[in-house]
């Protein structure tokens, strides 16, 4: 009888990797864990969607310059926002107000050069936006394509539904803000908002209004906590909270404010981890010391 030759030898196949229990997540995949994943692709706003999806708390904090982003980077802050804080913070204005698209398009570049993952939102300032939906796409259009931005953030509810409408169409994410406004300082000042009935039910129908719009996230400002727990359970996208108590999403602190930067008094919201001012005043203070005794420079800082 003739044998038939024998069956040519199947590779080995390679050990599959063990697949991670279902909701794990992968500490390599940053649209699987926003703070502290390893990816250095950009943060999206799809990732920002998962997170809530999953019920992932996030961290934001404002940014205004190239160095200070790239720290805030480096420890994993997956969002940074822009803002038009930077009036109070570094421009020397008194508000909000006064604030420019120009000075926003050159801070929020800026910090787009000084990161490499997070998400960056720039502020669209006062009078960028108030005029209606196509003022709101010129200005946005500045951001994303002279700044880099990823998304920009605007303030107010159904005031501004049409803007964030027509931004969203024209495919520029948007995160809204509602709640307090300092935009509007002259008309409602630094108050709760939120507070009885009516006024809770107004915060309400502006959180859906921005969400139907199609914002990606909205900022809850000053609002009471048990308000803001309602909204965050309502909406299907993240809030992220200022003064609004720990049921939201996601939280932001103004840094100057966080790392003890600011003169006088903070707003109560505020949880400060450092005093830097008084870091940076004794180095300051030890400098000076220094250069009156003639003991600096020395030797080792002299070049011949």
């Amino acid at each position: 009888m003739t044998q038939l030759p024998a069956a040519p030898k199947q590779p080995e196949q390679p050990e599959q990797p063990e697949q991670p229990a279902q909701g794990a997540l992968k500490p390599s995949d940053s649209s699987r864990a926003l703070y502290g994943g390893k990816s250095t692709r950009r943060i999206t706003v799809r990732d920002i969607a998962a997170a809530k999806e999953r019920g992932e708390k996030w961290p934001m904090l404002t940014a205004y310059d190239a160095l200070t982003a790239s720290v805030f980077d480096e420890a994993g802050i997956p969002v940074m926002l822009v803002g038009d804080s930077a009036g109070n913070c570094h421009l020397g204005y008194e508000t909000t107000v006064p604030v420019t698209l120009d000075e926003m398009t050159m801070l929020s570049a800026a910090v787009v050069r000084g990161t490499s993952r997070a998400l960056i939102v720039g502020d669209l300032p006062f009078g960028s936006y108030q005029e209606g939906p196509v003022q709101a796409l010129r200005s946005a259009t500045r951001l994303i394509k002279e700044a880099g931005v990823g998304a920009v953030k605007l303030e107010g509810g159904e005031r501004s539904h049409r803007q964030i409408e027509l931004l969203v169409e024209s495919g520029i994410p948007v995160m809204a803000h509602i709640g307090l406004t300092p935009q509007s300082v002259n008309a409602m000042g630094y108050r709760v908002q939120g507070r009885g009935d009516e006024a809770a039910a107004q915060l309400l129908r502006d959180a859906k209004a921005v969400q139907d719009a199609g914002a990606f996230a909205v900022v809850l400002e000053l609002v009471p906590a048990e308000l803001a727990a309602e909204v965050t359970r309502v909406l299907h996208i993240p809030t992220v909270g200022i003064g609004a108590g720990p049921e939201t999403d996601a939280q932001v602190l103004v840094w100057t404010d966080m790392l003890g930067l600011t003169a006088g008094r903070v707003p109560k919201f505020v949880k400060q981890y450092v005093n830097l001012r008084e870091v940076m005043a004794g180095a300051a203070r030890s400098f000076a010391e220094d250069v009156i005794g003639g003991t600096f420079p020395q030797e080792e800082h002299s070049v011949h």
